[in-house]
């Protein structure tokens, strides 16, 4: 019996819990631990995978999100497999050991749908690259391959550097970024000496309309509108955008909010998918399983999307067919005494 990666697509589509390659082997016959292995170490699976998977089901529109993250798939308790190393989690807030994902995400502005349409491994021992460099890859091959239309881009503080910033100007497309608070700015043009953006001084106007400032470390002329956006009690960030002409911190949050999706994005991937599940050592195994459970996650968004349902219902409708089916015809029969 052959191999292929539509069957491991829809044992991670259909198993519930547990997704290693021993369960896998179990329950399908005629495919034995030894030959899924062999078959995930053989296999290459890419992204460009996942986009022709995906092109055909994202709706475009010119007022088009494009939302770039980063998360850690969790492999703490596995010293040993190759790509993992340690690294800060945003979801558990402290440094684990795992795999960096850098996931792309288009948003539809008029219905808010999305779609992950690219993605990226971060493994600077294997192919030298920083996660803003794959950030800038993923950038181009949106604008010169895909040729997807969008607007906007909505990232992290952490990718908020001038070579990303300045790649994104070039494109022709607007940036939405928070800056940390200790980002060195001047708001006086030059009047005064840089300080910590947490230190300037607003004004009532300034505080509704933005500022303009210029970022220490950016050309001379080049100045970006910093807005100060209350996210909730006790927490305040400032959001940089080269729309000059923006003119409201309303319109800033409503776009930053946005960026959420691909948190959502993350939070179901993680949950339904398996992809933190996998094992094995070998980095090429870990590609290819992280490349179906990225397919699975599709496939499942697609089926939400056409039933107007979530993903997790989905997901869960499959358990919800099997307990029905041993409700009426029980495998197992309880017996009481």
């Amino acid at each position: 019996m052959s191999f292929t990666k539509l069957d491991y697509c829809q044992y991670l589509l259909s198993s519930p819990i547990n997704y290693t390659l021993t369960n896998l082997a179990e329950h399908l016959e005629g495919v034995s631990h030894d030959r899924v292995n062999r078959y995930l170490r053989q296999e290459k699976l890419t992204p460009r995978l996942l986009w022709e998977n995906v092109k055909d089901q994202v709706q475009t529109c010119v007022d088009g999100f494009i939302v770039f993250d980063d998360t850690v798939l969790d492999k703490r308790y596995a010293q040993a497999i190759e790509m993992s190393r340690r690294q800060y989690s945003g979801c558990e807030h402290r440094v684990i050991r795992g795999i960096g994902l850098v996931g792309c995400l288009y948003i539809n502005a008029d219905t808010q749908q999305f779609w992950v349409v690219d993605y990226r491994l971060y493994d600077p021992e294997g192919d030298g690259k920083t996660k803003l460099d794959h950030v800038m890859e993923m950038l181009s091959h949106l604008v010169e391959i895909k040729r997807l239309p969008f607007q906007t881009v909505l990232m992290d503080s952490w990718y908020a550097a001038q070579k990303l910033m300045s790649h994104i100007d070039s494109l022709g497309k607007i940036y939405y970024c928070p800056l940390k608070v200790n980002r060195l700015v001047d708001d006086t043009g030059g009047v005064e000496k840089y300080k910590r953006i947490d230190q300037l001084e607003w004004s009532g106007s300034e505080g509704q309309h933005g500022k303009l400032i210029k970022v220490r470390g950016f050309p001379k002329d080049k100045k970006v509108k910093l807005f100060r956006v209350t996210v909730s009690t006790g927490r305040t960030d400032y959001v940089a955008t080269n729309d000059l002409s923006q003119g409201s911190t309303d319109a800033v949050q409503q776009e930053c909010g946005v960026r959420w999706k691909i948190e959502e994005f993350h939070r179901e991937l993680k949950q339904l998918t398996g992809i933190e599940a996998c094992q094995c050592r070998k980095a090429r195994i870990q590609r290819n399983h992280i490349a179906c459970a990225l397919l699975v996650w599709v496939r499942l968004k697609a089926i939400a999307y056409q039933t107007h349902q979530t993903v997790y219902k989905v997901k869960h409708r499959m358990l919800s067919s099997y307990l029905i089916q041993q409700l009426k015809r029980p495998s197992v029969l309880m017996v009481l005494a």
